[in-house]
């Protein structure tokens, strides 16, 4: 393909991103300024169509990319777009604040995403991995409760209101908050239940914090493997002309509520820094008109989550890219701050 044809082609995806509605000639003859007559442009996009770059819906209508032409612009025709720093800043502005529950921030950057792209977003935790424990701590908060506060190798807080013994002041729970950590260093979960006799005997006559201890412990660890999933954005493709047909739509919100498919599409990008997969290349019929684009981002100890972006195949692929290079570097430093 030559240069010519790389300019129109581009510019046919710009304005068919920007409008949905297919491009003729005279549009790109008067829009974009390329010294070129309808006539040329006419025949250049015959050329295209033939190569297989450009479809048309209707005889009498202007053409629009196919799914080969949105892979050529991503991969080589799209320059990835920085956003300017104050949009940089006003994203990064949504996650202000320390890190708390790891699916609480899950699920609020699920809502962020959507909210910025106008699209269907999709955030994951690591999968499969049981968060080890770093640190523990027992904060007063009444005469009977303290806040049980768990920090893990991950990067995130755990954190629940126990009840304690009457008698326990802030020195005391100081002291059990040491030995809990003593005992408790680098076990998941699951290796907390057992080791539960072990630090009964060392904090003896606190029975009623112990039976806490280990219901709390007993909970997260049957949390499911498969990680925590967000989905923000749902009915946002509805907006689109693409998902106009009642069962087009009807399928592509079932599929959204399928959380363990959607999950392995999601995921299915491997340990890639960034993947778009446009249309056809999803693998899934009720994604057929839709493009993936995921970002990766890591935990403390190592681990990989994933965030996503669905929308029509004319996505505004320059600025997605860009906001999930934001998000997944804010996801990575909030999880690994110290």
């Amino acid at each position: 393909m030559d240069e010519r044809k790389m300019r129109i082609l581009q510019a046919i995806i710009d304005d068919y991103i920007l409008t949905g509605v297919p491009v003729g000639s005279r549009t790109i003859s008067k829009k974009y300024d390329m010294g070129l007559s309808s006539a040329t442009i006419r025949n250049e996009m015959s050329d295209l169509e033939e190569l297989g770059f450009l479809d048309q819906p209707h005889v009498s209508a202007g053409r629009i990319p196919s799914a080969k032409a949105y892979r050529l612009y991503v991969d080589t025709l799209l320059e990835a777009g920085k956003i300017p720093n104050s949009s940089d800043e006003a994203i990064r502005s949504h996650f202000s604040g320390r890190v708390r529950q790891m699916e609480d921030v899950i699920d609020h950057a699920a809502q962020v995403i959507s909210s910025l792209t106008h699209y269907t977003a999709v955030v994951l935790s690591p999968k499969g991995v049981q968060p080890r424990i770093q640190t523990m701590q027992l904060v007063p908060v009444s005469a009977e409760t303290a806040l049980l506060v768990i920090v893990t190798d991950q990067g995130m807080v755990r954190d629940n209101v126990i009840r304690i013994g009457a008698q326990m002041d802030s020195d005391t729970l100081y002291a059990i908050s040491r030995t809990l950590t003593e005992e408790l260093h680098g076990a998941t979960l699951e290796e907390a239940c057992q080791r539960m006799p072990t630090i009964a005997e060392r904090v003896s006559g606190n029975e009623r914090m112990i039976q806490e201890l280990y219901g709390f412990f007993s909970e997260g660890k049957n949390t499911p493997r498969r990680g925590h999933m967000a989905v923000g954005g749902t009915s946002n493709i509805l907006a689109y002309p693409e998902y106009s047909d009642v069962d087009k739509a009807r399928n592509f919100l079932s599929l959204m509520e399928t959380r363990d498919k959607l999950a392995d599409i999601i995921r299915g990008s491997g340990g890639m820094s960034f993947t778009v997969r446009i249309g056809p290349e999803t693998g899934v019929p009720e994604m057929a008109d839709c493009s993936i684009v995921t970002a990766a981002y890591s935990t403390r100890g190592g681990q990989q989550g994933t965030i996503g972006v669905i929308g029509p195949t004319r996505m505004q692929y320059s600025k997605v890219l860009s906001i999930l290079n934001i998000i997944g570097h804010q996801l990575t430093d909030m999880f690994n701050e110290e």
